[in-house]
């Protein structure tokens, strides 16, 4: 059997079962976007990993060195975000080829740096080694959520809402004109910098994390079609999900014109978006809704509801009718 007859989720599968039992308590593992580990009577500390590679990541040709420092920290930084937490750390390991120009790798700092001012979250260590000839990058982030203010992807419940914290696809969007060689206009430049420079939720998930009636949360890396099964193979849950209301926009819907299929691809498959996934009680929604667009620039955007149902399982609808997707999202190794 090869990698790509079970892809990245069915691998991870294969072994993350039989680590569950060294578990001590208040510790939780493989399965959510953070590990969670008690760090005292209040807190609970959260910790994430991510690796970047060129030419599986990133084009070295298509991001500058300060956007690829930002985002390797950016991307860990979004599943701190996911669990609700504030961020308190990093560590940064490179594998980087003996010819890569030293001002090169300043930019990439700089802009590893400029993030972390940000968020006030200092490099605390690392490592750096030789590669053949790509340049690897892995990232991990702690951080600390308040004892049983975490959110975990087991948490949905029946009749949850389906929401989004902004629109999906522009990373998608943006990926697609590098690699088709498109020139970017006024509007479209945004999904090219949306895809080299994506900005991680912290303020909004530390803030949804603290509201009545938010149960589970994750971050949208591998497309809302991957990533909502994730919420629902955890809960046990099923979902419907109406594609009309899926947030796009303007600047990939101009992209695009007149296809309206390759679209909804982008945003329902493409990944990378860093959005936040979040369920709500349908009863404290539409408070919540009202509160969070008051309080932030991008809305919150209700998609669908979580069921009972068809537990794992998406039910796509446009216009009331069922809707067969083609295609499940980004996985690694799949074929």
């Amino acid at each position: 059997m090869k990698l790509s007859e079970i892809g990245e989720f069915g691998f991870i599968d294969r072994f993350s079962g039989k680590f569950s039992a060294l578990n001590k308590n208040e510790e939780y593992g493989i399965g959510d976007d953070c590990a969670i580990m008690s760090l005292d009577d209040q807190y609970n500390q959260i910790v994430t990993t991510d690796l970047l590679i060129e030419d599986i990541h990133f084009l070295r040709s298509a991001i500058t060195p300060f956007d690829l420092g930002y985002k390797a920290l950016a991307v860990n930084l979004s599943d701190i975000a996911a669990m609700g937490g504030t961020p308190t750390a990093s560590f940064l390991s490179i594998a980087l080829p003996a010819e890569t120009e030293v001002e090169y790798m300043d930019q990439v700092m700089e802009g590893y740096r400029s993030l972390s001012e940000k968020y006030q979250v200092p490099l605390l260590g690392g490592d750096t080694t030789k590669s053949p000839d790509k340049i690897v990058i892995n990232v991990c982030v702690t951080g600390k959520v308040k004892k049983g203010k975490e959110k975990l992807r087991s948490a949905a419940d029946n009749d949850d809402c389906i929401c989004v914290t902004g629109p999906l696809g522009d990373s998608a969007g943006g990926l697609k004109m590098l690699l088709d060689g498109i020139s970017p206009d006024e509007m479209t430049k945004n999904l090219i910098s949306w895809h080299n420079r994506p900005e991680p939720a912290i303020n909004e998930g530390i803030w949804l994390g603290n509201q009545k009636g938010v149960n589970a949360m994750m971050d949208i890396s591998d497309g809302i079609a991957s990533d909502l099964k994730h919420i629902l193979d955890m809960s046990g849950k099923g979902a419907i999900v109406h594609l009309e209301d899926i947030p796009l926009s303007p600047a990939l819907q101009s992209t695009l014109k007149n296809k309206e299929q390759d679209v909804l691809k982008l945003a329902l498959t493409g990944g990378e978006d860093y959005r936040l996934l979040v369920t709500v009680r349908n009863e404290d929604f539409e408070e919540l809704e009202k509160e969070y667009n008051h309080q932030f620039l991008t809305s919150l955007t209700r998609v669908g509801k979580i069921t009972a149902e068809n537990a794992g399982e998406i039910r796509w609808m446009k216009e009331n009718k069922p809707f067969t997707l083609d295609k499940e999202g980004f996985n690694h190794f799949s074929e």
